[in-house]
């Protein structure tokens, strides 16, 4: 018989793999044998029977009643579960509506109170030794159950698997195969479109998590709401990026079914991590509810931490690099809970668990955390003063909060007074305070430890509080951080040898890498960009015919040519910049907020007047904010943040949020830990190296449904240094410093030869697409595609194919950002292939990373390639003017700016280069202009070509022209040669002068 490839042969498989079962059997034959065994271990899943699923009520009735018959018999006859009666229908609507008030997590933790009855819905985890409690949790019942017809209305829609613990659903599966050419975005496609969210089944908290799964890939989502259905990746991460190691033993996903949700595994994440947190909007003051599931690197790191913790006890140092994006909020909540109950010999391996952080999203995430599990007023306490230590110590408090001012003394107490106790300490080094605290109070709180640098993070403190002092023995310590420096390591890590030298890791990691490739940050180097290398670009298409010379090129022009630091010239470029390449373009659906990055607290003033001023010059309707810490001496005047912006510092970070606030102008603050999704640009002028570069340049890499992409233009670092800051959490490498946007021409051929689709097609789709058309219009499209590329390319071709389709994509998404005009039609391919490229068979070859535009939400897209469209068309709906009546048309020819204006011009920019300026301005306006002007292939080109053509032959002129100086004027030679920015000036100069008088 051959092997089974098709999607049923993978839920058989995981079915087998879950009841210990052989895939071969049949479903009855699986069925029968499982509940045939009079013994039933805790080991193994039973496989359920779909038809004893009732719909009405969302549980297995089976599975229910022989649960409550096992372990509650007298409630379990009462309830009279054998008949329907209305005693076990009021039962049945009792538990559904309180999985619906309270979720399904809730209910079995604490079972449910009917009428005189209190029912117990499940028995957790036994501690060592208690065989009463292990008799108990031995007669939980956890069944899978496949094809389950779910619906009330829709009888034939069928869920491949659903996961049932005592009868009450848990988990759901939506399974595909990439043998057949489907993958886990088509099972995340399938919940999005099949799954309705109204069905009882698929309702908020009813369900703890739903996975979409192929051979490679695992993603979850714990709500579902059809298209704004948010699927997490649930992988093992693979080179330090996204996905699942090679599996010697198996599928690369059977981590999910063998090791997670075994029961002794899912029991774990239903007891200490799962959760339904209640959140208040403190602007609207409306609560919202969020189921929470662990994502799978926060699962590991908990348990490993656990398990070493629990082997080795106290003393010892623990590093976690967790980047941006890993949810280290949550970790630490779980990690703080669970050390708690730890023992080793009977013996609790912590008496207190100390929590170092300056934020209070951690402080209330952990409370919302023992809220779930424990009283919290009875479990946490906030160390705010001399003494609060010793007092909730001896109090019995098991979570104590502090800050880092407070660290250092909390060590010399936990060292002198409570020697005989044991703690564990989690510090959360990565996120710094905002700067609201001066610099004399935190110099003063850390004192005993030393002299407090320039610009200290909160991990510079932390390893030097840590140097100052002996490891205390009866302390572990566990620091997470994002981005830790070599002393983190050397203090944190763990040692290992390499031949003869000692070097250190990390205990865990989660990369910036794997954060970047599985969505949860963006990538912000895609689009960094020095202003030499945007000048550049500008440039290259300077003599394109569509090229518009707006003002913000021409202050580039002047900023990068004239080598001019004014503070006014780089404000009015940024603000032009944000106006026309973020505004204009719609980016994060219109909300994109900008940071500029500056040297000190005198630039920042200067720059938040500048920009302050221009923007009422050019009547926009944004204002900026500028965050700087302390009073400043400015004008003859002590000034703070609150005189400059009119409301206090405590409101900058809501306030950046809100109209019409969009500029926020920084110096030394808001660098580290702040988290602000709405930030799409960042304007630097300020140098940048190593980590404070990563942590600086990171504030634009959060999340937001509608942000697919950022922009960061740098006027003082270059992209080496850059790339090298990056280097040692990123793993991967920058666009390019210059990108010329003729690769685009070039890719477009490429991908056009392949012939994969016609061009109808891709004005067909992006047609639709732009008019809002459903998903079912757009797939015959790309689905047609798609047949082509599978059944014409060979591998190779389809890996040049699919390679070049995203090189495009990324190459025209990072130019957009840049050029001074758009074009419809790669405007068009570029929206084509968006949809394409994902939809594409991977071949053998390809990485695991997709990248950003693979997962990108179609209908915030669909408004940013509006806005994109209507720039790249502005004439589309424009009316028709009259037949001309004369000879074929050209392009306005630029102003001819005033010789006199020309000279002061080279004069405020050139005038230090020569020894005598007076004969090269005479050189160039009565030697070198009248023969470029008279060259005769420049002015045939001016007659029968287009602008570009003619700038070609008038660069041609001009070099020959200079070329015959080498022998009289060597000065001007040497100049034109080497000083690129004398020679564009005089290239740029003499074609305005020599076009327009061309005939």
């Amino acid at each position: 018989m051959p092997t089974d490839t098709s999607e049923k042969g993978l839920e058989s498989l995981i079915v087998a793999a879950m009841t210990h079962e052989k895939p071969e059997g049949s479903l009855e034959t699986l069925r029968m044998s499982r509940e045939a065994r009079a013994a039933y271990t805790v080991e193994g899943w039973i496989l359920g029977d779909a038809q004893a699923y009732d719909r009405e009520y969302a549980v297995d009735l089976v599975q229910l009643r022989t649960f409550l018959r096992a372990t509650q018999k007298e409630t379990a006859r009462a309830l009279e579960l054998d008949k329907d009666t209305p005693t076990r229908r009021k039962f049945l609507a009792r538990l559904q509506g309180e999985i619906t008030k309270h979720g399904v997590i809730t209910l079995l933790r604490k079972g449910l109170d009917h009428y005189p009855h209190h029912i117990d819905l499940f028995y957790g985890t036994p501690t060592p030794g208690n065989t009463k409690a292990e008799k108990k949790f031995a007669e939980n019942r956890f069944s899978v159950t496949r094809q389950l017809r779910y619906s009330r209305d829709e009888t034939r829609r069928a869920l491949d698997l659903c996961l049932f613990i005592n009868g009450l659903p848990i988990a759901t599966f939506e399974l595909k195969n990439r043998l057949t050419k489907q993958t886990v975005e088509d099972a995340v496609e399938q919940y999005k479109r099949d799954r309705d969210p109204r069905e009882l089944l698929f309702q908020f908290g009813r369900c703890v998590v739903h996975f979409a799964v192929d051979d490679m890939r695992v993603k979850m989502c714990t709500e579902l709401k059809g298209k704004a259905s948010w699927f997490l990746p649930f992988d093992q991460g693979w080179n330090d990026g996204a996905g699942n190691p090679p599996n010697r033993y198996g599928l690369e996903t059977d981590f999910l079914w063998k090791r997670i949700l075994t029961p002794r595994g899912l029991t774990d994440i239903l007891e200490n991590y799962a959760q339904v947190v209640e959140k208040k909007d403190p602007k609207t003051n409306r609560k919202k509810r969020d189921q929470v599931f662990p994502r799978y690197h926060q699962l590991d790191v908990v348990r490993k931490l656990i398990d070493d913790a629990t082997q080795h006890g106290a003393g010892k140092r623990y590093l976690i690099q967790h980047s941006a994006g890993s949810g280290k909020s949550n970790s630490i909540a779980w990690l703080a809970h669970q050390l708690i109950g730890i023992h080793k010999d009977d013996q609790p391996v912590f008496d207190s668990i100390i929590v170092i952080t300056d934020r209070v999203l951690l402080d209330q995430q952990i409370q919302a955390t023992i809220k779930q599990f424990a009283q919290v007023s009875a479990t946490v306490g906030h160390a705010k003063h001399s003494g609060d230590l010793r007092k909730f110590v001896e109090g019995g408090k098991k979570i104590i909060i502090s800050t880092v001012q407070k660290f250092p003394f909390i060590l010399d107490e936990i060292g002198i007074e409570h020697r005989a106790r044991k703690f564990a300490i989690i510090i959360d080094e990565a996120h710094s305070s905002q700067g609201g605290r001066t610099a004399a109070a935190m110099s003063m709180a850390l004192s005993e430890a030393g002299a407090v640098e320039d610009e200290e993070t909160t991990e510079d403190k932390i390893n030097r509080i840590m140097e100052s002092r002996k490891l205390l023995p009866n302390a572990s310590y566990f620091a997470f951080t994002a981005t830790p420096k070599n002393k983190t390591l050397e203090l944190f890590g763990e040692a290992y040898r390499v031949g003869d030298q000692v070097k250190h890791r990390p205990f865990h990691s989660y990369t910036m890498k794997q954060a970047i490739q599985e969505g949860f940050i963006l990538d912000v180097l895609q689009s960094y960009t020095p202003v030499n290398s945007f000048y550049k670009l500008v440039k290259t298409v300077a003599s394109d015919p569509e090229f518009d010379t707006k003002k913000a090129q021409k202050k580039l022009r002047r900023y990068v040519e004239g080598h001019s630091h004014a503070i006014q010239l780089k404000a009015e470029i940024m603000v032009d910049h944000f106006h026309e390449h973020v505004i204009a373009l719609n980016k994060i659906g219109g909300q994109a907020r900008a940071m500029v990055v500056t040297n000190g607290i005198e630039r920042a003033i200067q720059y938040f007047l500048a920009i302050r001023e221009y923007l009422k010059e050019i009547k926009s309707p944004y204002r900026a904010i500028v965050a700087f810490s302390g009073e400043y001496e400015y004008g003859g005047k002590k000034e703070t943040e609150a005189s400059f912006n009119g409301f206090p510092s405590s409101a900058i970070a809501d306030k950046i949020q809100e109209e019409p606030y969009r500029f926020l102008i920084c110096a030394d603050k808001f660098q580290t830990g702040y988290d602000e999704p709405l930030l799409h640009t960042m304007y630097v002028d300020k140098t940048l190296a190593g980590i404070k570069a990563v942590q600086t340049l990171s504030r634009l890499n959060r999340a937001h449904p509608k942000k697919h992409d950022t922009f960061i233009l740098d006027f003082m670092n270059d992209s080496e240094t850059i790339e090298a800051a990056f280097a040692d959490y990123y793993r991967t490498t920058i666009l390019g410093e210059e990108t010329d946007p003729n690769k685009l021409h070039d890719l477009q051929a490429a991908l056009d030869g392949y012939q994969v689709y016609s061009p109808d097609q891709v004005e067909q789709l992006a047609e639709l697409y732009l008019n809002g058309a459903q998903r079912d219009k757009l797939d015959p499209i790309l689905d047609s595609c798609v047949a082509f590329y599978r059944d014409h390319l060979d591998e190779d071709g389809q890996v040049d194919f699919k390679g070049k389709c995203k090189a495009f994509t990324r190459t025209y998404t990072f130019l957009a950002c840049v050029l001074p005009y758009t074009n419809a039609e790669w405007e068009r391919l570029s929206i084509f292939l968006t949809f394409l490229t994902p939809k594409l068979p991977a071949p053998k070859e390809e990485d695991l990373s997709k990248g950003i535009l693979d997962t990108i939400d179609m209908d915030s897209y669909r408004v940013e390639k509006q806005a994109a469209m209507k720039i790249a068309l502005p004439d589309e709906d424009a009316e028709i003017g009259p037949v001309p009546t004369q000879g074929g048309g050209r392009k306005a020819e630029p102003e001819l700016e005033p010789l006199s204006v020309i000279l002061k011009e080279f004069n405020e920019q050139f005038g230090t280069l020569f020894t005598d300026n007076d004969r090269i301005q005479r050189r160039i306006t009565e030697e070198i202009v009248p023969r470029v002007s008279a060259d005769t292939a420049y002015q045939n080109a001016q007659k029968n070509s287009d602008q570009q053509a003619a700038r070609i032959e008038h660069d041609f002129a001009l070099r020959r022209i200079v070329n015959t100086l080498a022998k009289d004027d060597t000065e001007f030679l040497k100049q034109y040669y080497d000083n690129e920015s004398f020679r564009n000036w005089l290239n740029d100069r003499v074609f305005a002068m020599t076009y327009q008088s061309a005939g």
